[in-house]
């Protein structure tokens, strides 16, 4: 009979073959949507059999993709949440927020454009839930304590965002622009209302001040 210890370095191996699977199609797909899983496999050094013993089709593993920008977009949620703190202003809370979510949403675009074709907006829906929780609960501090504009209710706002965030990182994708996410900080800021001096000065010392951000993991 097999020693259990004997089949540890295969579970590490396996592990480690499906990480590299993970950030290949990553990399690849970013650049080339329509990527097959043969050239993900060459881009992460494995045969295909070995990608097929994973992901058994592509959407498996687009489903893989979405589920580690899940983990990783709610690590960042917590992150944010936890640097600022409940007593936090919640302008400066939205403007902290948006950039410490931007380098997932900047990490995983390419799922923007592909999950409408081959996971759905349900599926999507299902990642971003936690972002537009936490960024109602933001909206609505604010609204109550006449930061942000109140004609349109705080989960409605949050969807807005949502959409205005999915659009700017599509254009980051498409090389029409570049933004570190300071940008779209205070874009989102301005768009509740927010001026725009009082904005641009909230993400400047968020963004220039060491540690403000706080850190997150990848979710991985």
């Amino acid at each position: 009979m097999t020693k259990p210890a004997a089949r540890e370095p295969q579970r590490r191996n396996s592990r480690s073959n499906r990480a590299r699977i993970l950030a290949a199609a990553r990399q690849e797909l970013a650049f080339h949507p329509d990527t097959t899983l043969e050239e993900i496999a060459r881009a992460a050094g494995v045969v295909r059999r070995t990608v097929y013993g994973h992901f058994p089709g592509r959407t498996a593993l687009l489903d893989a993709l979405a589920e580690e920008a899940a983990r990783s977009l709610a690590a960042a949620v917590r992150a944010a949440g936890a640097a600022g703190g409940p007593g936090e202003a919640a302008d400066r809370a939205l403007a902290r927020f948006v950039l410490t979510i931007w380098p997932v949403g900047d990490r995983y675009r390419m799922l923007i454009s592909l999950a409408r074709r081959d996971l759905g907006h349900e599926r999507i829906a299902e990642v971003l839930a936690p972002a537009r929780e936490a960024t109602g609960a933001v909206l609505a501090r604010g609204q109550a304590a006449g930061l942000f504009r109140t004609r349109v209710p705080a989960p409605v706002l949050a969807a807005a965002l949502e959409a205005l965030t999915l659009s700017l990182l599509e254009s980051v994708g498409r090389g029409a622009w570049k933004d570190d996410g300071r940008a779209t900080a205070v874009t989102a800021l301005m768009a509740v209302g927010v001026p725009a001096e009082r904005a641009e000065s909230e993400v400047r010392a968020l963004a220039e001040t060491p540690g403000a951000l706080g850190a997150h993991g990848d979710g991985t």
